[in-house]
């Protein structure tokens, strides 16, 4: 695999250069399929642990075994290093973001909100009175099915009837209004 490594080159730095280049082509795709699982699959993150490791294979070339085996061995414990000691620095650190564009910033105005109930009131008027009336009992008024049973002087069956068709009712006009998914 690594064999035709062991000619000698011209220069140092081109024999260097060349090992490397050789490393990344035979361990470079591995390696990162390794990395991406401890870095919880974040590919940039990865690349750049991949990118380290052989800067770091770059630097101590002269040193390294270049037995495949050994080799392998030694770019995982480097990349391994690597990802713990971001995993520390991102603990350590706060993460940077930017700071948000005064214009961008979303200010709670309660128009949002105003908006949406006169919505839901628009909708409700548009609703038959048998529908808007339990509605209003249960859902406004928070009673249960048999107090607005008693109030509007109907059966309690009566009133789940009216309520299921009232919501669904409800839930079409507010579709139809683009308010509802």
């Amino acid at each position: 695999m690594l064999g035709h490594l062991d000619g000698r080159f011209e220069s140092a730095d081109a024999e260097a250069e060349h090992r490397i280049a050789v490393l990344y082509q035979e361990f470079g795709g591995p390696l990162l399929r390794h990395v991406r699982k401890s870095t919880g699959n974040d590919l940039q993150w990865a690349e750049d642990v991949v990118q380290e490791t052989l800067v770091r294979a770059w630097k101590n070339s002269a040193r390294l075994q270049w037995e495949p085996s050994l080799l392998w061995a030694w770019l995982l414990t480097v990349a391994r290093r690597i990802v713990i000691d971001g995993r520390r620095r991102k603990s350590v650190r706060p993460q940077e973001v930017e700071p948000p564009e005064v214009d961008m910033m979303a200010v709670s105005d309660g128009s949002e909100r105003a908006l949406s109930r006169m919505v839901v009131a628009d909708a409700l008027r548009s609703l038959s009175e048998e529908h808007r009336e339990v509605i209003e009992q249960t859902y406004l008024r928070d009673r249960t099915i048999n107090e607005a049973a008693e109030i509007l002087g109907i059966p309690p069956g009566t009133v789940k009837s009216r309520l299921y068709y009232g919501i669904r009712a409800l839930r079409e006009l507010l579709r139809d209004k683009g308010v509802a998914g």
